[in-house]
């Protein structure tokens, strides 16, 4: 690259989703048809969020958001749904210490809504409501991740 070329992308930093699809998906509905009989309330509804990282090439990015959603009344499973969700991303022009949360905040944040569209459909396609994932603060996410890793590096012997 010429340094025109590398001055050019620090003052135009850039983000693209090259693609987006399902890595893995999983939907359980183990009562069925019991399950889908009317309740006096709410199932208890647990879900956990994760987020990955991997380098593809020089500026290209695989990040896979897990959703896994699992409802349940008492002890027995109504549902569990689990997906990976990838987008490939091209990342040009953001400084070194801005990576990090460009890839645990903005590219999760792109991919969620597409993410929670295929778990809201699974569990209407299932005989439940739709589930509707309330919106993932990110950042807020990413910033207990590095706090956790900084205790983590503290913790162990060098």
């Amino acid at each position: 690259m010429t340094d025109a070329a590398t001055q050019n992308d620090a003052a135009n930093p850039s983000l693209n989703i090259l693609a987006q699809y399902v890595k893995d998906f999983s939907f359980e509905n183990p009562g069925a048809p019991r399950s889908l009989q009317a309740r006096d309330k709410a199932p208890a509804i647990n879900i956990s969020v994760n987020v990955n990282a991997n380098p593809l090439a020089e500026s290209d990015f695989d990040v896979v958001l897990s959703l896994n959603a699992e409802a349940k009344e008492g002890d027995k499973v109504l549902f569990n749904a689990e997906l990976s969700y990838g987008g490939v991303f091209r990342i040009t022009g953001f400084p070194q210490e801005h990576m990090l949360p460009v890839l645990f905040i903005e590219c999760p944040r792109l991919l969620f809504p597409f993410a929670r569209q295929i778990i809201s459909d699974a569990t209407r396609n299932g005989g439940f409501p739709p589930l509707m994932i309330d919106p993932i603060d990110f950042a807020q996410m990413f910033a207990q991740r590095m706090a956790e890793e900084q205790v983590k590096a503290k913790v162990q012997p060098n």
